[in-house]
C-alpha cells in the first residue's frame, strides 16, 4: 500500500479511485478530518492551532501571502508524506483566487522536485478522454505495488 497525494487535493473522486486500488489517498478531507477530530483544538470556528501558521513557513517564506502559507500548512505535510503522486492539470477545479492559484503552482512544484513516482494528466473534456484518463490512472496505480 502506497501513500498517494492527489492533486487537486480536494478531489474525492480521485481519492476514491486511489483507495479502490488499495492505496492510501492523501487529500484535504483527510487532513481536515484530523483537525476536527483532535480534542486539543483551541479555536473551533477557525480549525487552527497556534502551530499551524508555523508549519506553513516551512513551505513558503514569511513575505508570501498568509493564505498561501495557511494552505501549505496542510498541503505541505501531505507532500512530505507522499510516496507517489496523481496530478491533474488544466481543470476548472483549479480556478480560484490568486492565493489558491499560487498555492497550486507551489504544490505542483514541490511534488515534482520531490522525485516520487507520479502521473500528470490533462483534465478530460470528452467521453473518450475520460475513459483514457481512468485507464491511465488505473495502470499507474497498479504499477505502484
Amino acid at each position: 500500500m502506497v501513500k498517494v497525494i492527489v492533486f487537486p487535493p480536494t478531489s474525492t473522486i480521485l481519492a476514491d479511485m486511489v483507495e479502490r486500488m488499495g492505496h492510501t489517498p492523501l487529500v484535504m478531507s483527510g487532513e481536515i478530518r484530523k483537525k476536527v477530530n483532535t480534542p486539543s483544538l483551541e479555536s473551533p470556528p477557525l480549525n487552527i492551532t497556534p502551530e499551524d501558521p508555523k508549519k506553513g513557513l516551512r513551505y513558503a517564506a514569511v513575505d508570501v501571502p498568509s493564505g498561501i502559507r495557511g494552505r501549505m500548512s496542510m498541503i505541505g505535510p501531505m507532500i512530505d508524506e507522499a510516496e507517489a503522486a496523481l496530478v491533474v492539470k488544466d481543470g476548472n477545479c483549479l480556478v480560484g483566487c490568486t492565493g489558491c492559484a499560487r498555492t497550486n503552482e507551489l504544490a505542483r512544484l514541490l511534488i515534482k522536485v520531490k522525485g516520487i513516482p507520479q502521473i500528470e494528466l490533462k483534465y478530460p473534456t470528452s467521453d473518450a478522454e475520460a475513459r483514457r484518463f481512468v485507464h491511465d490512472i488505473r495502470t499507474f496505480l497498479e504499477g505502484l505495488r
